[in-house]
């Protein structure tokens, strides 16, 4: 998704995910950049990426990248992981 310091992103996602009632997880990645799955209706995913595009008031996307991994497993609810070693 895109690199951050410091603003909570990750704590962001999971409260646009789970008022949406997105399934998935979001981590820092080792890289600095966060990385994110995410199950849903087209139109909750269309929303939550809306949403990440737009960031907390203190933060600045910069680019965000969507790929489509259908084959993931995911369970029920939206988590926040652990950083990537």
């Amino acid at each position: 998704m895109g690199r951050v310091q410091g603003v909570g992103f990750r704590y962001f996602v999971w409260r646009e995910a789970e008022a949406l009632g997105v399934d998935g997880w979001v981590r820092n990645r080792a890289d600095g950049t966060v990385e994110a799955l995410a199950r849903g209706t087209t139109e909750e995913l269309d929303r939550l990426r809306d949403r990440i595009q737009e960031g907390p008031r203190w933060s600045r996307v910069m680019s965000v990248s969507v790929t489509d991994e259908a084959d993931q497993d995911v369970a029920q609810g939206f988590e926040i992981r652990r950083d990537e070693a």
